[in-house]
């Protein structure tokens, strides 16, 4: 299987940390993708242009980084990180989706604010800002929640792949305004699945 990917994308992290903690590296190649280039040789494999794509053994390819993480999960019929029937299981998924909320307005924000200062919208940095720090905030409160806890699930790899790249944003400084977060955060950093795929600064 090949797996596309852009090095510095949050969603692609995503899913590479789900293939080591797995245990697929040898049966999934990881591939950098040449994205947000006119005439890319990858939109002929990915017509969307985005990351992450994989191409499965089939050739049949998937988007979307949920989808391919479950897809990986139950590829050998063993899924480590398949959620839990009825009211825990909605639980995770409530959790989830306002983290990858999180991470959405945050990759909105570094996009932002990697164009050249004069290309800047003022009004998309400040609303982009306020939201996250509303988000922080509430995961600064929720933090101790059983999920971000215990057995490594889905949850926490998201969540430690948004506060990953909130490292990343030009003069977005989260980690002393939030020591709860900063503290979970070193904790799953140091887990080999993440310093494997540590994103390279921004250049």
């Amino acid at each position: 299987m090949q797996l596309y990917i852009s090095p510095g994308s949050p969603y692609a992290r995503i899913v590479r940390i789900v293939v080591i903690e797995k245990g697929l590296s040898e049966k999934v190649e990881v591939i950098a993708a040449k994205t947000r280039t006119t005439d890319s040789p990858y939109y002929q494999i990915n017509p969307s242009g985005r990351v992450p794509h994989l191409v499965c053994d089939d050739g049949v390819g998937l988007e979307d980084s949920g989808l391919i993480c479950s897809y990986l999960d139950h590829l050998e019929g063993n899924p480590t990180f398949a959620l839990p029937a009825g009211e825990a299981g909605f639980e995770a998924r409530r959790l989830e989706a306002l983290v990858r909320s999180t991470l959405d307005g945050l990759a909105v924000l570094g996009r932002e604010k990697w164009r050249p200062v004069n290309e800047q919208s003022p009004k998309i940095v400040l609303h982009e800002t306020d939201r996250a720090k509303r988000l922080l905030n509430l995961w600064e409160q929720q933090i101790n929640h059983p999920l971000f806890h215990g057995q490594l699930n889905m949850v926490q790899i998201v969540f430690g792949c948004t506060l990953g790249f909130a490292d990343l944003i030009p003069e977005f400084s989260w980690r002393s305004t939030y020591p709860k977060l900063n503290s979970w955060f070193e904790a799953i950093s140091a887990r080999p699945s993440f310093l494997e795929t540590k994103p390279p600064a921004p250049k």
